[in-house]
């Protein structure tokens, strides 16, 4: 069968979920206070290859790329680990709060199509993957920007730029292979006496062209501020173009900056296509799915996401991430600039 025009498959293949045990507390490797060896946050490390040798009966396909191999079906479907209790008081305060530590924050992404134009904007929608499906945020792409511009609101039907449910934006650069997530603040032009309301930074995304052109697995580099001593975010207020996440990277002025990569699926001949373990979250094959780990821990999944459906997927996320910043970083990855497939 062929794949579709976002250069999806949807081979079946289901995953037993696995519990990693945590060797050492990730809290440290996002923390930027004080200082922190630069060596460790700059050397990107490659995980060893074969690092998920002893979990390839429980793999899911992440994309089948060269060989429209379907993966063999196991005789039982696991179900998917529900996530645990969250209470979601006040929904602004928990959507920009970083996850708790050593809690995985467990969601649901839903992509609507359905009327007059949402088949070229759908909306997205995100919900706690739990009994109570608590609604968190929704988000879609603004019709008359230059670049792709999606809008994140804390309520489901009003996606106005101007309304007060109105909680961040993600903005890409022309060619679509760089994305900067934005909270409500005020535009620097708009600045108050003390900076105190312009808008921060919350994460960037950059997405690489990788060795085999457009087919095979993406390259995502992710880069948030890092965590003070109080394992709260470092705000980071650009006064100008020339002083946000993306260009603290390009220029390696990486002081309470964190770079996170998604981890490279491995070849599996069997299957016949790229593969991750997703410990049963998700279940169907898709360029989208990813990733993303701290080199120095490829064991600790920040945030991971993909499909389990036509127009459904998981999104999980960990300390130090809020929900807003994880689903911008899906938000980017639905974005169909041809740079990015």
């Amino acid at each position: 069968a062929d794949t579709s025009s976002d250069e999806e498959d949807d081979s079946d293949s289901s995953t037993k979920p696995i519990r990693s045990e945590k060797k050492k507390n990730p809290a440290s490797l996002f923390q930027t206070g004080g200082d922190p060896p630069k060596e460790k946050k700059t050397k990107k490390k490659v995980p060893p290859k074969g690092a998920e040798s002893e979990e390839e009966t429980s793999e899911t396909l992440q994309k089948n790329s060269n060989k429209k191999g379907k993966a063999k079906k196991s005789k039982k479907k696991e179900e998917r680990p529900p996530s645990p209790v969250i209470e979601v008081d006040n929904l602004e305060e928990f959507v920009l709060q970083p996850a708790p530590q050593g809690v995985t924050v467990k969601c649901r992404v839903t992509r609507d199509k359905k009327g007059m134009d949402r088949g070229l904007y759908p909306t997205y929608y995100l919900h706690l993957d739990n009994d109570k499906k608590v609604f968190l945020l929704a988000g879609r792409k603004r019709k008359k920007s230059k670049t792709s511009n999606y809008l994140i609101s804390i309520d489901p039907t009003d996606l106005s730029r101007g309304g007060e449910n109105f909680i961040g934006k993600l903005r890409s650069n022309l060619m679509g292979t760089r994305f900067t997530v934005f909270d409500n603040g005020a535009n620097p032009d708009r600045a108050n006496a003390d900076w105190s309301n312009v808008r921060q930074e919350l994460s960037a995304v950059v997405y690489e062209t990788n060795v085999l052109g457009f087919k095979g697995p993406r390259k995502m580099t992710v880069i948030i501020p890092g965590m003070n001593a109080d394992c709260e975010r470092v705000p980071i207020r650009p006064r100008n173009d020339n002083d946000g996440l993306l260009m603290r990277w390009q220029n390696r002025n990486m002081d309470n900056v964190i770079e996170l990569h998604n981890k490279a699926p491995v070849w599996n001949d069997e299957t016949q296509s790229y593969v991750l373990n997703f410990h049963g979250r998700v279940t169907h094959a898709s360029v989208k799915n990813f990733q993303i780990v701290h080199s120095s821990d490829p064991d600790y999944i920040v945030m991971q996401f993909g499909r389990v459906a036509d127009d459904a997927f998981t999104m999980d996320y960990n300390y130090p991430l809020c929900a807003v910043q994880a689903f911008a970083i899906a938000l980017s990855s639905f974005d169909g600039k041809l740079a990015c497939e």
